[in-house]
């Protein structure tokens, strides 16, 4: 470990002095509309406020080892390094805080997310990639803590891929030579989640090019470090993680945040072991003050000490780097009085531009709305009050359209039973204003660029006298070795996936056919698996990472909702990361290893594909469709169909399963039953016992959850049929009362049912272990039988007699 005594003095660094104003500079400006932002959130202009005060010098050092091509991957602190690369001006930051919602004046989020939280775009508009090797990459930023960890693993691995795998020297847009560096920042109180220590011990197993940084201010908001960290010291509590003797870890270097010479060689070292050595770094940034609070929640007068209080003044870094200019004569008093008025002049002016747009791009709406409003008294019995709310809009001060659009439905519900020319205009009106914030606030939730999945078309299984029966891993397993024969951007990721081809063998041999760069091994440690899948996703590969049990992915969702699900919304579809996450689930054996926690994902993860096929030749469609396309998806696998045999087409590597397109299983005229995954077989079952008694039931595989049936398929079965049964093995109220939500409600199936509709689901409780607590925690073909000839009892009982009387 390299300790701050450790460093270099002055002299040791060669610095401009046209450098050293210039980090002065951006250092005064970031402080300056630190202040203001907080301001204007106390005057109502802005709802929330983070800023980046204390940390100013820190990033500005990182910023001198950061090239085009690298990667942040950091938090809602890190303003002065984005304005030192460029990757931000101080408009953009207010109307951030102001929360305009115009990619043109908020490029990071067009303002979905609060202030302070960064990214640059990676595609254009046609959604094909960007040169990233010539952009100063920022990932969107999360505001979950330690969220941003698991990604920076992914990011920085790509890195080792591109170097390591020749066949990769194609994608230039990605890489040079696996040269580029992902720069991971952090609070030190989020270095306690467990995201960080487990990255941290990923980056050391893998050595990849990432440097962490931690800003260690000494608190989590009030609770201080001795609350947070072991020995009150990440580093120390780290030192287990240094290299020593050829063996493998990362590399510790701590800086104090106030000493511009220590923290510039102390980035320039970290640059060289991950640059050039592929050596994952921690950069331990000490004694960081925070002048203006963790936020603007709060005062931090409320749990600080004064002799803290009188720290955060003493070790202020700006007022330090100001010191050092002037003692080492790269300025005079007058020179740096100069910076600092431009700079709060630079702060002011940016400040005030971004105010003036944002509410410019409201007034128009306010001034409609008062006009209509005008109109509108003018021609209705309720004229008093509608000028009444005239007035409220004209006098409600920095109206937002929120309070626009309520008060003018106010005035419509006042003349719901009068007609003229003022109402018709208010409602065409409302429908324009509805349109335009549609597309403000609800658009990229995934792709919506010609590259999209839900083009692609589909392609048909084609058999043959030679096609013959083999068991589903054997399926899986030769399309993996297609795929991976014809794409070098593709690579497997997982937990025994490697040597032993993963635990239901749709990998193997795979390794030693195809090395263990494309097809490796990775701990027990699913969230980073996930975030190692996403970062080299974010840089033009395709990866494939597996969960090895489906039961397993409450260990990443964090991960999957917060960052995956989020991104292309909070980026108003400026970035992405088409990861494919590979798991098998539904029944087989016991509490952890047959669970179908479906409900649990269409919850989580909408912006995300949610695959379920029912077999290992319609999940192999899967993979193609998406690998055709550029979103995330979530393919879950029948867990217990690996020794079920399956005929294998003879175009395996080009069939495509269309997205959100059912499949009739078994034509019906009395019921539709609607299912997917491994309830499939149960419901064939079942329905072919109905068959035997006179019931003839429709079966309808879904395929995919997410999304769902976008022809509406499955209502023109229930016109036919009119009674549905939705079945699965999710828990009561999960994915079977979702799909009844869907049909019934989107698709008004209700109109065509002649009984009431039905949903089956497992037992609210985890399924119990072996062949009979799975037949008493799941549905079973006895479930689905008693189900439907108790409705078409109800529907014919002189047909179909009561069973159990």
């Amino acid at each position: 470990m390299t300790g701050a005594s450790d460093l270099i003095t002055s002299t040791d660094v060669l610095l401009t002095k046209e450098e050293v104003l210039n980090d002065y500079r951006i250092a005064c400006e970031s402080r300056e509309v630190s202040m203001i932002g907080r301001k204007d959130v106390f005057m109502g202009r802005a709802n929330f406020g983070v800023f980046g005060d204390g940390k100013e010098l820190a990033q500005i050092a990182m910023s001198k080892v950061f090239r085009k091509g690298d990667f942040r991957s950091g938090y809602y602190r890190d303003q002065t390094f984005l304005a030192a690369v460029g990757g931000l001006n101080w408009q953009q930051f207010f109307a951030q805080l102001y929360a305009h919602p115009d990619i043109n004046h908020d490029p990071f989020s067009a303002g979905r997310s609060m202030n302070a939280h960064y990214g640059n775009r990676w595609i254009d508009d046609k959604g094909e990639w960007l040169n990233q090797t010539e952009l100063y990459n920022t990932v969107s930023d999360v505001s979950s803590t330690a969220g941003q960890m698991p990604r920076s693993i992914g990011l920085a691995y790509a890195s080792k891929l591109f170097r390591e795998n020749p066949d990769l020297q194609y994608l230039t847009k990605f890489s040079r030579n696996g040269n580029e560096v992902c720069f991971a920042t952090i609070g030190d109180a989020s270095t306690s989640q467990g995201m960080f220590f487990e990255s941290i011990n990923a980056a050391g197993v893998l050595q990849i090019p990432v440097i962490f940084s931690v800003w260690d201010d000494g608190y989590g908001i009030s609770v201080p470090i001795e609350y947070q960290t072991t020995k009150s010291s990440i580093s120390e509590a780290l030192a287990g993680f240094q290299r020593k003797n050829g063996s493998n870890g990362i590399e510790i270097i701590v800086a104090r945040a106030w000493n511009y010479t220590e923290l510039i060689e102390a980035y320039q070292q970290a640059a060289r072991y991950a640059r050039d050595q592929h050596v994952p770094v921690l950069v331990h940034v000490i004694e960081v003050t925070q002048q203006l609070g963790h936020s603007t929640s709060g005062s931090h007068e409320r749990y600080k000490s004064k002799k803290r209080l009188d720290f955060e003044h003493e070790f202020d870094c700006n007022l330090h780097l100001k010191e050092w200019i002037l003692s080492n004569g790269y300025a005079t008093e007058e020179e740096i009085k100069e910076v600092e008025t431009k700079a709060k002049d630079t702060a002011k002016k940016s400040r005030n531009a971004a105010w003036t747009a944002y509410r410019e791009s409201i007034r128009p709406d306010i001034e409609t709305a008062i006009q209509l409003l005008k109109k509108a008294a003018t021609e209705s019995k309720h004229a008093t009050a509608i000028a009444k709310l005239r007035e409220e809009l004209e006098h409600t001060e920095n109206a937002v359209r929120r309070e626009i659009i309520c008060l003018v439905k106010k005035a419509l519900v006042m003349m719901r039973q009068e007609a003229g020319l003022a109402k018709k205009e208010i409602i065409s009106w409302l429908e324009k204003v509805a349109a335009e914030n549609k597309d403000r606030f609800n658009t990229h939730l995934l792709s919506e660029y010609p590259t999209s999945p839900m083009y692609v078309k589909g392609i048909a299984p084609e058999y043959d006298e030679r096609s013959t029966d083999l068991s589903g891993h054997e399926i899986i397993n030769h399309y993996f070795d297609l795929l991976l024969s014809r794409d070098p951007r593709v690579f497997a990721l997982g937990e025994d996936v490697g040597k032993i081809g993963d635990v239901n063998q749709g990998f193997a041999g795979l390794q030693e056919k195809y090395g263990e760069i494309r097809v490796t091994d990775a701990g027990i440690r699913e969230t980073t698996i996930i975030g190692q899948g996403i970062g080299a996703a974010m840089r033009g590969l395709r990866p494939i990472v597996e969960i090895q049990y489906f039961d397993y992915i409450y260990y990443a969702l964090a991960t999957l909702t917060d960052d995956l699900a989020s991104l292309r919304y909070r980026t108003v579809g400026g970035q992405l990361a088409p990861l494919i996450i590979r798991t098998r689930g539904h029944r087989l054996e016991g509490i952890w290893h047959s669970g179908s926690p479906m409900s649990a994902m269409l919850g989580s993860l909408r912006g995300i594909h949610v695959l379920v096929p029912r077999n290992f030749v319609q999940a192999a469609g899967f993979y193609n469709t998406i690998l055709k396309g550029d979103d995330p998806a979530l393919i879950i696998e029948c867990l217990n169909g690996y020794r079920i045999k399956e005929k294998m087409p003879k175009n395996l590597s080009e069939i495509c399963v269309p997205l959100g397109v059912p499949e009739t299983l078994k034509k019906g005229e009395d019921i539709t039953i609607v299912t997917y995954g491994s309830m499939c077989r149960i419901v064939m079952e079942a329905a072919n016992q109905l068959t035997q008694v006179g019931i003839h039931a429709e079966v309808i595989d879904v395929q995919s959850l997410l999304p769902f049936d976008i022809n509406h398929s499955i209502v023109e079965s229930i016109k036919k049929t009119n009674r549905v049964i939705f079945a699965d093995e999710d828990v009561p109220g999960g994915a079977s009362a979702f799909m009844m939500q869907q049909v019934l409600d989107i698709q008004q199936a209700y109109r065509w049912l002649d009984s009431a509709p039905k949903a089956i689901a497992a037992q609210a409780h985890r399924p119990a272990y072996a062949a009979d607590g799975d037949y008493f925690s799941k549905p079973s073909a006895e479930t689905i039988f008693d189900a439907v000839y108790k409705m078409m009892h109800e529907a014919r009982p002189k047909e179909f007699p009561d069973l159990y009387k």
